[in-house]
Formats: C-alpha cells, sequence, structure tokens
C-alpha cells in the first residue's frame, strides 16, 4: 500500500485534501491523472449498467432530501454504530472493533460505556439554525431512485424488470475510516435499484451477482484477487432476504468491492405509507397491484479505483534497473497517449510533436511533456498507465514518421504520421473518447 500511495502522490493521481494546511484527515483530491481514471471507471460501470442494457435508465437525484425520506427509509432511527471514547487520549472507537478490550488500545486509557452514534452528517436549509430547518447530507444514493419510482413509471412506463442506475456522492460519519480511499466519509457510489416481479427475485438477484464479478474480471482485475462472500443470516440487514459481497483482497486483506442485495420490498412499501402515495406496480397481464422487489448492486467508485490500482501495479527487471507500471485495462488508463520531442532545443522537433499531440487529443486522451530526458518521460507514463509513448525526432522531419512504444511490450514501431492515429484507434478498439 506505501508504495501505492506514494505512486498516487509522485503522478498526480490522488493527493491528501487540503494539504498546504495539515489536511483534513480521510479525505482526498482526484489530481490530474486521477480524476481521468476515475471518470474512465465511472464510464465503464455506466456503459456496462446503462448503455449496453435495455432494461436499466439512468438518473442523477439530489443531494438533499426531504428529512421524511431519511425516517421512511429507517436511517434517523437505525443508522448508527456503537462507539466507545477514550477518556485519556480523546480517540474514539467502534464498539465492534474493540472486542472484549476494556482498556483503550492505543494509551490503555479507560474507555466509555458503548452508545450509538448516528452516522448521518447533519445540516440545516435557510438562515436559522434549528430542528425545523434540520436536513442530512445523503448517506447513500439509493433513496433517491426510490421516492422517483413513480415518477420513471409515469415517464417512461418501464415493463419489470427495470432497473435505475445512478452514480454520486454520498457521506458517513465514519467512527474508524482508513486505509487510504478505502473508507472516507464522502464518498461516490455506484449503485443500482433493479425492480422485479416478487416470484423473479432470487433469478434476478443471482444473474445480478454474476454479472457484476464479472465486469471487474473483464476490466482486469485478477481472479485470484476476488472472491464471493455470502452473507450469514445473522449479518443481513432487517430488510434484506439475501447478500452477496464481491470481495478483494487488497494489502491490508480481503474486503468488500461490491454488494449485492436482494432488499425484498421494504423500501417501495416504506416511501408509499410515509408519504401516502401509492408506490405499487399495476401489472397488465394478472390485473393487480404489487410492491416490486429490488435487487441492488451497490458498488463504490473510490474502492473500485483503488482496487485497481492495486492490481495494476507492478515493478519489472529492466536493462536499466526497474520499471514500475501500472498495467491498467485499456479502457480505464487515465492517457491512450503521449508525444514527446526527442530533442527540446530543437524547435521544428517541438513544433511537430505539439501538433501531433494537438491531433490526437481530437480523438483520444492524449498529453505533450518535454520536461525530461527520454528515459525518464518513458518511467513517467509507465507510472500512470499511459498504453503508447510517440517520440518525434531529427528523422521524423524527414521520414514522416514517428517511434510508438508500447506500455506492456515496451516494442517499440516506426509508423507514418498520416496513419498514426488510425493505428493508435486500432490498438485501443473500442477504447476512445467516444464511449
Amino acid at each position: 500500500m506505501e508504495k501505492v500511495i506514494s505512486l498516487c502522490k509522485r503522478r498526480g493521481l490522488i493527493f491528501q485534501s487540503s494539504e498546504i494546511y495539515g489536511g483534513l484527515s480521510n479525505t482526498w483530491d482526484y489530481g490530474p491523472f486521477g480524476v481521468e481514471l476515475k471518470n474512465n471507471l465511472k464510464r465503464a460501470w455506466w456503459k456496462s449498467s446503462v448503455y449496453e442494457r435495455y432494461d436499466c435508465f439512468g438518473m442523477d437525484s439530489a443531494i438533499l432530501m426531504h428529512p421524511k425520506v431519511w425516517e421512511a427509509s429507517g436511517h434517523v432511527k437505525n443508522f448508527f454504530d456503537l462507539k466507545s471514547d477514550c477518556l485519556s487520549c480523546r480517540k474514539r472507537f467502534k464498539t465492534e472493533n474493540l472486542g472484549d478490550k476494556t482498556k483503550c488500545p492505543e494509551c490503555s486509557g479507560k474507555l466509555t460505556e458503548s452508545r450509538p452514534f448516528n452516522l448521518m452528517f447533519k445540516t440545516h436549509q435557510g438562515p436559522v439554525e434549528d430542528t425545523e430547518n434540520e436536513l442530512f447530507l445523503r448517506p447513500e444514493t439509493a433513496q433517491g431512485m426510490f421516492v422517483n419510482f413513480a415518477n420513471i413509471l409515469d415517464s417512461r412506463h418501464p415493463k419489470l424488470p427495470f432497473g435505475l442506475a445512478q452514480i454520486g456522492k454520498s457521506f458517513r460519519n465514519e467512527i474508524t475510516p482508513g486505509n487510504f480511499t478505502f473508507r472516507t466519509r464522502e464518498f461516490e457510489q455506484m449503485e443500482i435499484e433493479y425492480f422485479v416481479n416478487p416470484s423473479a427475485a432470487q433469478e434476478a438477484y443471482e444473474e445480478w451477482v454474476k454479472t457484476r464479478y464479472q465486469w471487474y474480471i473483464g476490466l482486469g482485475i485478477s481472479k485470484d484477487n476476488l472472491r464471493l462472500r455470502v452473507h450469514g443470516k445473522e449479518e443481513l440487514a432487517h430488510y434484506a432476504l439475501a447478500c452477496t459481497d464481491i470481495e478483494y483482497k487488497f494489502p491490508f486483506g480481503w474486503s468488500e468491492l461490491e454488494g449485492i442485495a436482494n432488499r425484498s420490498d421494504f423500501d417501495l412499501k416504506q416511501h408509499g405509507e410515509h408519504s401516502g402515495k401509492d408506490l405499487r406496480y399495476f401489472d397488465d397481464a394478472a390485473k393487480e397491484r404489487f410492491y416490486p422487489y429490488i435487487i441492488e448492486p451497490s458498488a463504490g467508485a473510490d474502492r473500485a479505483l483503488l482496487a485497481f490500482l492495486v492490481d495494476a501495479y507492478c515493478e519489472e527487471k529492466v536493462k536499466d534497473g526497474t520499471r514500475t507500471v501500472l498495467k491498467l485495462n485499456k479502457e480505464l488508463a487515465p492517457v491512450k497517449a503521449a508525444v514527446f520531442p526527442l530533442l527540446k532545443n530543437r524547435p521544428e522537433i517541438v513544433e511537430l510533436a505539439k501538433k501531433i499531440a494537438k491531433e490526437l487529443k481530437r480523438s483520444i486522451v492524449a498529453t505533450y511533456d518535454d520536461t525530461g530526458a527520454i528515459g525518464k518521460l518513458y518511467r513517467r507514463q509507465d507510472e500512470v498507465g499511459t498504453l503508447y509513448c510517440v517520440t518525434v525526432d531529427v528523422q521524423s522531419l524527414e521520414d514522416k514518421q514517428v517511434t510508438v512504444r508500447d506500455r506492456d511490450t515496451m516494442q517499440q514501431e516506426r509508423v507514418s504520421l498520416d496513419r498514426l492515429k488510425e493505428y493508435i484507434i486500432d490498438k485501443l478498439g473500442d477504447n476512445t473518447l467516444s464511449i
């Protein structure tokens, strides 16, 4: 993990938030390469979850919602952790993580009795801060899709089964966040709420588990580092009939990447009862109204990004030592091609290299760099997973060809300028900006 974290800062993938002020614990900013990687990850999820399916619709609900939403969902009463505080060092711990310990694991100080700690962030709307104006930052994106169920039925007229997909920020006042970007108080979710006839719920649940597991493998995660873990009855949320976690073998151990749950008909029933609106589905064929069951694949974009980074991180022996390379899938790589002038003191070579980079940028994510020797430039791009490096040299001015280096094989090939863009796009397949 230390090597991955160091690379992330060194190469502009992920920075500590507010670092110049000492940082804010467990909050992170995505730099120039990190935001491209995260956008590519979200784009790949959206492509598979919405564009490539006929039964899923995308949406984007508000972060701030009516406070009664969270009463109906049970978050106001039930969304809490039991915590204990150390009276000496003032650190706070989840009771479940303390086990049988009666003293602080950090300083051996006295611990307080366990008490509930609500995980939702509170805020207020308007100029007066009182309980009547109290709002919450959403702890999940799911409720925004549940409360829009009737709107989707009225506007799109879908037949069961169908799903709603959303990517968005959520906020949880976690007691013990940590492990870099794995557990944070502000995070981004990629969630699907899939509405089905109760009789088809188990089959849909099993199919979504397979689909989501395969998605990670398809984007390059090693099978050896993935596993499915079925929740025992004692682990299930009170409304859930089943849940399976897709877990990744991080350097700090096996941890959840995504959960796929059968939420039964709890959510629509709750919102129907609390709002007074009829959120049942009318089946034309059966001539009956009922609450659909909901299958929910819920993934964390930040956790997934961390897993792809760890899985792609590689150190290889080469002639001049060891090179570090992120062997990211072509669809995820932040930069597809980087263009360098071999000699930056030759204006005509620099001008041609910049012209090539500008032309490539119209079709793919490309960059230009002349801030080091060619070997150093290669190593920089290897560390952020850039797929192809294009070098413009003296000979390029005469034969109108450039050298293209492949990230994974390090093999080099001379390619004519008039077919360079076509050459790289062919190598990329469908993984261009047009996705």
